[in-house]
């Protein structure tokens, strides 16, 4: 088990460094028009959950409100987000995404997906639901820990992690017992 976490813990590192230098889905439209790491997430989390005051992105993505203050700041400047009267009735004004927000968030999004696309071209449709299926997983394991789950309403939760093996000629058992 110590070996499977040694591994495990190398690979998230390299997945962060790849991730934080732009190698995994790599955009393909002019870098001054790609949206910042900052305004994908903010939009996506609103996109994901709808209109959201300050303070409801600060807990969802467990940053200090003057830290998403900044960055609303710039995506608003930017015409990316808005400022609307709280559906609900409440006190605080929340934030939406306009439609050039959502605009470029699709293009960034469909970017991405192209870029992942070419770089995972030689993985069986096998490999990739696999995939998919252990990193929702993990994700959803570790928003449960955090006690903020990140809003999924475009795909059903995956139930059970199917026996499916991770590397060609990878023959071991597998646990049936695992659920998300």
């Amino acid at each position: 088990m110590r070996q499977d976490m040694d591994r495990i813990e190398r690979e998230l590192m390299l997945l962060g460094r790849h991730t934080a230098t732009g190698s995994i889905g790599r955009c393909g439209g002019p870098a001054e028009d790609r949206l910042e790491r900052s305004a994908y997430l903010l939009l996506s989390r609103i996109e994901a959950q709808g209109p959201m005051s300050i303070g409801q992105l600060a807990e969802a993505l467990r940053l200090d409100c003057s830290t998403v203050n900044r960055q609303t700041a710039a995506a608003l400047r930017a015409g990316l987000l808005e400022r609307i009267p709280d559906p609900e009735g409440g006190l605080a004004r929340k934030l939406r995404v306009t439609d050039e927000g959502l605009r470029r968030l699709r293009r960034d999004r469909d970017e991405r997906i192209n870029g992942l696309s070419g770089l995972l071209n030689d993985w069986s449709p096998r490999e990739l639901a696999a995939f998919a299926r252990v990193l929702t997983r993990f994700n959803a394991t570790v928003e449960r820990e955090e006690g903020e789950p990140w809003p999924r309403s475009d795909q059903p939760r995956p139930t059970a992690l199917l026996p499916l093996p991770l590397e060609r000629g990878d023959t071991a058992a597998h646990d049936h017992t695992d659920h998300v």
